[in-house]
């Protein structure tokens, strides 16, 4: 039976689908309990939030599913450039930007000072919360947060961009790990070499990753419908992860526009850009990523230039889905979507695997 693997033994689901955790408030309690309830792990990305929103939003799971969860962090959330950045590169960053914020009518923002919470400080909050699933990106935790993990019954899923990261993650005692493709949208979650150096394809990685691990292998990136899935599987995955195909449903917490971009033609063509968040992410192309293709080395650190950039993503859209300077997140299989009610496309999954 295609529902029953490694994966959904471990994670006790009933199918082998897992809702790809969005950051940057996308995520939702609506969206991650819908997809635990019918049988998948539902995910939230909490890399935004303090301890104390993340105990709250695991308290409001609970209320809106009795079925497992996943809760996600940021390992690395500060880039070591950031304490040799100075003021005079954030004097050549506002020069290059400024003609955007001109057009628009926007000052130029001081350089940010509030750079959100620390994964250290978050990490009390997975052991206050217990959520059933705690999966990470950007890195490994620590042997000893693994293993008060295992104490407290919360099963451990990291991110992997290369075979090596695979391995690592193995040997850390991690539970499980999810094989992304370059072709997944959002970040690029590398962490042992730069994710330039680590665009392997989801259908190249995942054979890969599951001769050299023992442990459950989700593959990611680039799977929006059930022909993805099957040959996910077929590459020997254990369980798939989706995550643009659920962005585009109403019960996430992506814009409307962001979310009417994704049935739009304009959803074929994405790119990899450092432009928004100073670390490389994948989404649709835009102005700003056609226009400043050749100036990434002159973007801030992450998290430094996602905040510079807070009040240029927040500019409204123009009636005409207008996204010139928003950020819109999008796999490379975006085209492919069709859903817009997230229990219509988990059970359309169910049943088309089914078969």
């Amino acid at each position: 039976m295609w529902n029953q693997t490694k994966a959904t033994e471990l994670l006790k689901i009933r199918y082998p689908i897992v809702q790809g955790p969005f950051g940057g408030g996308m995520s939702s309690v609506a969206l991650a309990s819908t997809v635990s309830n019918v049988g998948g792990l539902g995910s939230f990305g909490c890399q935004p939030l303090s301890a104390e929103d993340i105990v709250k939003t695991c308290s409001e799971l609970r209320k809106a599913t009795d079925k497992p969860f996943n809760i996600n962090l940021w390992v690395y959330d500060r880039d070591k450039r950031l304490a040799e950045f100075e003021d005079d590169e954030y004097s050549k960053l506002t020069t290059l930007f400024k003609p955007y914020f001109d057009e628009l009518g926007l000052p130029i923002p001081p350089m940010p000072t509030n750079l959100g919470p620390r994964f250290e400080d978050q990490i009390d909050a997975i052991f206050e919360a217990k959520p059933p699933v705690f999966s990470f990106v950007y890195g490994i935790p620590s042997e000893d947060i693994l293993g008060k993990c295992r104490q407290l019954g919360i099963k451990t899923v990291g991110a992997a961009t290369t075979v090596d990261e695979a391995i690592a993650l193995e040997n850390a005692g991690v539970d499980a790990v999810v094989a992304t493709g370059f072709e997944a949208g959002g970040h690029r979650v590398s962490f042992l070499r730069s994710s330039e150096d680590s665009l392997t394809g989801t259908f190249s990685l995942i054979p890969q990753v599951a001769d050299h691990v023992n442990i459950p292998v989700i593959a990611a990136g680039g799977i929006s419908d059930v022909r993805g899935m099957k040959a996910a599987f077929a590459l020997g995955a254990d369980a798939v992860q989706i995550g643009t195909a659920f962005l585009a449903t109403s019960q996430s917490n992506a814009s409307e526009d962001h979310r009417e971009t994704l049935f739009s033609p304009e959803a074929r063509y994405t790119t990899l850009t450092k432009v928004f968040t100073g670390r490389l992410a994948r989404g649709i192309r835009n102005r700003l990523t056609e226009e400043l293709k050749d100036h990434f080395d002159a973007m801030a650190p992450y998290p430094l230039q996602s905040k510079f950039m807070g009040s240029l993503k927040a500019y409204p859209a123009a009636a005409d889905r207008n996204t010139a300077f928003k950020a819109y997140w999008a796999g490379q299989s975006a085209s492919l979507i069709k859903y817009r009610d997230a229990l219509e496309l988990m059970t359309f999954l169910v049943a088309e695997m089914d078969k």
